[in-house]
């Protein structure tokens, strides 16, 4: 009789079982710019905290997510370093909001690393012949590759660099060029120069804000999702004081 119990345990537990995974909680799946990349992480860690549900993003640049997204990847939220390619997704009937939600303002500016041993980070050294490489992020596909082209045009500099840009696929590879040796500065994200690997072993210069258009970056919930309500809470929690506080510390403009 024990005997017959314990199968009939065994069975009902595995016909449970099945169930019992199917109902656990799928992550939350975000789409982010690739300067989120140093300042999501504890975010995300708070929102589980806060919610139980736990979140994973995938960093790149802007355009290759809304590539991605328009593509079928299953993204449930979207966080952009701009607010043209959340439009474009919105306009193609593929968010569940109208226009993209600003979440913060992006600040752009000229990294150098100490080891270089070129003059401190300032315009002059951009007119510096000593500078022989200046990575910049694709101005095609990522929104802070299209500030600095914007920075450079405006100032007058960018026809004497134009033939000694690197150009990198995202702002996070742009740094990591810069930081590798393959490039002597980079124009890349604030929230990038405050890591503190690079805050550590560089210094950076605030590139004049009336040089390129504000990066204002926003945030859509993907139509697809099939959790738009946790989705809303991470961008609610993103809007918060108490967050948009963390992001003013990261290197991000709050817009509250």
């Amino acid at each position: 009789m024990p005997g017959k119990a314990l199968a009939g345990f065994a069975i009902l537990l595995a016909a449970l079982l099945p169930a019992w995974y199917s109902g656990a909680q799928t992550p939350l799946r975000i789409a982010a710019a690739a300067d989120l990349e140093p300042v999501l992480p504890p975010i995300l860690d708070q929102f589980r905290k806060i919610t139980g549900i736990s979140a994973e993003a995938t960093y790149q640049a802007s355009a290759i997510l809304t590539t991605q997204i328009q593509n079928g990847a299953p993204f449930d939220i979207f966080f952009s370093a701009d607010t043209g390619f959340p439009q474009r997704l919105i306009d193609a009937g593929l968010a569940e909001d109208t226009a993209p939600v600003v979440y913060s303002r992006g600040t752009l500016v000229l990294w150098v690393p100490s080891a270089n041993h070129l003059p401190p980070p300032s315009l002059d050294l951009l007119r510096d012949p000593l500078l022989k490489r200046l990575s910049i992020a694709n101005p095609e596909s990522a929104p802070y590759g299209r500030a600095a082209v914007a920075s450079l045009r405006t100032l007058k500099l960018y026809d004497s660099l134009s033939s000694r840009l690197v150009t990198a696929q995202n702002i996070a590879q742009a740094a990591q060029f810069v930081d590798s040796g393959n490039a002597d500065a980079g124009l890349i994200s604030l929230t990038l120069a405050l890591t503190p690997r690079l805050a550590g072993s560089g210094s950076y210069f605030v590139m004049p804000r009336d040089s390129y258009p504000p990066i204002e970056q926003g945030a859509i919930v993907l139509k697809r999702s099939q959790q738009p309500e946790a989705a809303r809470k991470l961008l609610n929690l993103l809007l918060s004081p108490s967050v948009q506080a963390q992001l003013a510390k990261s290197g991000l403009t709050p817009v509250n």
